[in-house]
């Protein structure tokens, strides 16, 4: 069997198979609900149905689709749409869709370059007839368009550039990243699919048959390409299909959290969080109230945890806004938010501390008193902790804080608890620390503790004060004890 298979996948086409109606998928019913077209030198599976495995040395394989380089000269360009009659436009739009099947080698720009500029052509053709609303498409053209589709973006992906090196500790930020050879088609064909989804032809009710969970699980996949164009109209195309496949959205969430969860706690490397990211904000701005649990724990234990990979820098601007969204909907989890940035606080990281407190900040913005005030003496330590970093962006960041006009009114109505915490670190900046930025951020900040509650201040002046004399009666007596203890040492080795 495997040897016939080998014979016909290569077998050179007659002239009586360019008339074969099976050929443009037009044979017997059963072998286009058996999950896949046969041709002479083509055979395509469903992206969401398994399918033979390919073979021979002209074959690409990825899971689920069959992708056949054709034999020189096979491909000859079909009339265009206008020119046929409309009783032949379905079976030209099948046989179209056939011609893009096929795949080329993009590393050589000069192998096959009329093949390929015919389907160049032909993709742009159906991106148009798609485009133009003229009318809805059978229900066996989406299918056969869903299956080309496929065939032409579900791929493996090459190595990431990392994993070429073997440099495991590399910058992502300063990896080039990889772009696909073959965008050129590939770019038409996700134009297609995205006229395709905002299409108001298309009717989800026949659509989900085909863009199902194995095909969104597939595209979900292609999220890690290292090419940013690619990622980017999968970010548009997987957002269109949340929207309009109502049917789909619980099952989204859940894979883009196991994503999450694959990056947080094994590989710490995707190139897509970002995007998917920028998706989930827009999701979370549309969450209904009172808030489903399910959301919460979503935030919990795939957001909040996402502060962790040292990667951060590259999504930290998304992953804030969707955090920021969540607070925003339902102020009662600010408390929630503040202690999960505690909990993933750098220690050592000070670009990463700096990022921290930008989003903090953005949080407090929209915390109310009574969460402030839950929050409030672990967050404070922290801060005091920031303000004496010897590196200046940190202190310099966390003393801005302090020109937030709603930041400074909860800690006005605070002052209590907050500046005994905090007064310290301000003493030790004004004193000791090394920029003079920070040094004037420092001595404003206690001018506006000042004018906030001058009792207050002094009570805390006073009480730094005897805890620095006692600090240093306990140093003088620490370093009288060491000198006593060298004496006797002293007498012991001159008595011997």
């Amino acid at each position: 069997m495997f040897k016939k298979i080998m014979k016909g996948g290569h077998r050179k086409p007659s002239k009586s198979d360019a008339t074969d109606p099976s050929l443009y998928g037009f044979g017997p019913s059963g072998n286009r609900n058996s999950g896949s077209v046969s041709t002479t030198n083509v055979v395509v599976n469903h992206a969401s149905r398994p399918g033979p495995a390919a073979s021979g040395p002209n074959s690409n394989w990825a899971p689920g689709v069959m992708m056949l380089t054709p034999p020189t000269g096979t491909i000859e360009p079909l009339p265009l749409f206008r020119d046929a009659p409309a009783s032949e436009r379905q079976n030209l739009f099948i046989r179209k869709l056939q011609i893009c099947c096929y795949q080329f080698d993009f590393s050589d720009t000069m192998k096959s370059a009329r093949e390929k500029e015919i389907k160049r052509q032909t993709l742009m053709e159906l991106v148009d007839v798609i485009q133009s609303g003229s009318g809805k498409i059978t229900e066996t053209c989406q299918e056969e368009m869903i299956r080309m589709i496929s065939v032409n973006i579900f791929r493996g992906l090459p190595p990431a550039s990392y994993e070429n090196t073997g440099q495991e500790n590399a910058d992502p930020e300063e990896d080039e990243p990889y772009l696909e050879p073959s965008w050129p088609h590939l770019q038409i064909v996700y134009e297609l699919l995205l006229r395709y989804v905002v299409s108001s032809d298309t009717d989800t009710k026949i659509s989900k048959r085909y863009i199902d969970h194995s095909f969104v699980l597939k595209l979900l996949d292609l999220f890690d390409s290292e090419d940013p164009r690619e990622r980017e109209y999968l970010k548009t195309i997987l957002h269109r299909i949340y929207g309009k496949f109502m049917v789909h959205r619980p099952f989204i969430r859940k894979a883009i959290n196991n994503i999450f969860y694959r990056f947080i706690y094994e590989t710490e490397r995707h190139s897509g969080v970002g995007e998917l990211l920028e998706i989930l904000g827009s999701i979370i701005n549309g969450f209904a109230l009172p808030m489903k649990e399910e959301h919460k724990l979503f935030l919990v234990r795939a957001l909040i945890p996402l502060h962790k990979p040292k990667s951060i820098a590259i999504y930290h601007q998304q992953l804030s806004y969707c955090i920021t969204q969540f607070v925003e909907k339902d102020f009662k989890l600010a408390d929630t938010v503040i202690r999960g940035l505690l909990k993933y606080w750098p220690l050592i990281n000070c670009q990463k501390e700096v990022l921290f407190l930008g989003e903090l900040e953005e949080v407090l913005e929209a915390t109310q008193s009574a969460e402030f005030q839950r929050c409030m003496v672990p967050l404070f330590r922290q801060i005091a902790r920031c303000l004496n970093s010897s590196h200046f962006q940190v202190s310099e960041r966390a003393l801005f804080l302090w020109n937030n006009e709603h930041i400074v009114g909860l800690i006005a109505q605070n002052r209590a608890v907050i500046l005994p915490i905090i007064f310290q670190a301000l003493e030790k900046n004004i004193q000791s620390h090394w920029n003079q930025a920070v040094h004037g951020l420092t001595v404003n900040v206690r001018k506006m503790f000042i004018e906030m509650d001058e009792e207050l201040f002094e009570e805390c002046e006073r009480q730094y004060t005897e805890k620095e004399m006692k600090a240093k009666e306990v140093e003088e007596q620490r370093e009288l004890a060491w000198k006593r203890l060298a004496d006797v040492a002293r007498r012991v080795e001159t008595a011997w």
